[in-house]
């Protein structure tokens, strides 16, 4: 009888089970982040007014009568102050994409996630709407008693307002990522009638959902859940790279105690009061004291309100601090160590040589096309002529008048233009024919060489290859 009931409870309850199927997804809970201060929470504001300044201040500033910086898709010109890159200059883009990711790789292995606790514009951006998020609502504690409150005008005026401060913060961020790709000043003149085209109009509006969405929404969910950095990171930390993590040693165990208590050892207490000021801080809204986990993003708030807490106890500084494995295991401290070496000396290299390849490059282009409908032709005169095509690319940012001269061959007779003026990011096509004695050529085929230079530079100069054809010497 007792297992006919047993056996009738176990069916029972995996009925219950199948009616109520425990759900794989749990909401992640909103995580209110307290306004920290401190030392390194200067050194984060300092970092978002500079990274923040130079996104919204650089797009207004001209250089030579051009953007100072500007990607000029349709004109395939990328302006750089006084650089102007074309799609010939493509290797440049490569190289900075390897110097970007040694910076990655030597920064990481040497301070750990530096790059998103105080330079990521997922950090950078969240902090600002953060800010404007608490000038609206307060701090932590007005924030979630306004959440837990009923439904109100003033309730929903704030909310209001503050979406209203998000979407319009957002869309100028917009506006200003679509001035980096179309001149700034005529984005300013299409806004009194809003004639963009359809591309800026969908970049803006994309752009400023973007923002809103992750800054505003998202926040610590995009470092948990969609960042990428946090999952491959672990491959480039060792036993010597700075992470931010908890003395438990020193810590532990964690207790409430009455303010400056000269007795707490003895109740078996350590120094971490169990106040929770680092949880409240943290913006992915983790616990430091359970260990490193990859959602920290090393912007070492909990560091600044730890060690506030710990003055306020009369406690030495550090229980929460900058530190390594090697140092928690009291193995010293190795910041020289051949992989940081390594990583240090290829990033070295690849700047200089990426700065002296800058300093050196010619801002003059040349391509040399032999006309190809006949091998070559004899004149009236009896010479040997051949027919070329010279276009020339001026990739400066100024006109220029340059001469061409043809070397390679003896006695050759030029027809056509050899000093031209070409204005800046202008192509002009040069035709040329060359004539000469038949009694002259060496030989049926013969390597040529144009030879573009600036009137006023002459450092300014491009060749170019091509071949002369004519008959056999004397034939």
């Amino acid at each position: 009888m007792s297992n006919k009931k047993k056996v009738s409870s176990d069916e029972s309850s995996d009925s219950l089970k199948e009616e109520n199927p425990t759900s794989l997804y749990a909401n992640a809970p909103t995580v209110y982040v307290k306004k920290g201060a401190g030392r390194f929470a200067n050194l984060r504001l300092l970092a978002a007014w500079v990274l923040l300044g130079l996104y919204y201040g650089i797009p207004w500033i001209t250089w030579n009568n051009n953007q100072a910086i500007l990607f000029d898709l349709p004109a395939r010109k990328f302006h750089f102050f006084s650089i102007t890159l074309w799609p010939q200059d493509f290797i440049y883009l490569a190289w900075l994409l390897i110097i970007a990711a040694l910076t990655l790789f030597f920064f990481t292995s040497l301070a750990g996630r530096l790059w998103c606790g105080y330079a990521c514009p997922q950090t950078v951006w969240t902090k600002t709407f953060l800010w404007i998020e608490r000038v609206i609502e307060g701090d932590r504690n007005k924030r979630m008693k306004l959440d837990k409150s009923p439904l109100s005008s003033k309730k929903i005026g704030i909310k209001a307002l503050k979406h209203f401060s998000w979407i319009t913060f957002a869309l100028f961020t917009g506006f200003t990522f679509v001035g980096f790709f179309t001149p700034i000043h005529d984005l300013v003149y299409k806004l009194a009638d809003f004639s963009y085209g359809p591309w800026e109009t969908f970049w803006i509006l994309f752009y400023s959902l973007a923002t809103y969405g992750n800054a505003g929404w998202l926040k610590e969910q995009v470092c948990i859940y969609m960042c990428p950095y946090a999952r491959f990171q672990s491959a480039m930390f060792d036993e010597d790279t700075l992470i931010i993590a908890y003395d438990d040693k020193r810590g532990e165990s964690r207790g409430s105690r009455k303010k400056k208590d000269p007795n707490y050892k003895e109740q078996g207490l350590g120094d971490c009061i169990d106040c929770e000021q680092c949880v409240h801080v943290c913006p992915t809204g983790i616990d430091i004291r359970e260990g490193l986990q990859y959602e920290c993003i090393a912007c070492a708030a909990c560091i600044d309100v730890c060690d506030t807490v710990m003055d306020k106890m009369d406690y030495p500084n550090g229980l929460i601090s900058y530190t390594t494995d090697n140092q928690k295991n009291d193995e010293g401290k190795h910041i020289l160590r051949p992989k940081i070496m390594l990583y240090a000396a290829l990033w070295l290299l690849m700047i200089a040589g990426f700065v002296y390849s800058i300093n050196k490059r010619i801002p003059l282009g040349i391509d040399t096309i032999r006309d190809r409908s006949s091998l070559y032709t004899t004149t009236v005169d009896g010479l040997v002529e051949n027919v070329y095509s010279v276009k020339v690319l001026n990739m400066s940012q100024k006109q220029v008048i340059y001469t061409l001269e043809i070397s390679g061959i003896d006695s050759v007779k030029i027809l056509g233009v050899t000093e031209i003026t070409i204005a800046s990011g202008e192509v002009v096509t040069i035709p040329i024919r060359l004539q000469i004695d038949p009694m002259e050529l060496k030989s049926s085929s013969t390597l040529i060489t144009f030879t573009v230079q600036s009137t006023n530079d002459p450092n300014i100069v491009a060749e170019s290859e091509s071949r002369f054809l004519g008959p056999l010497s004397g034939f």
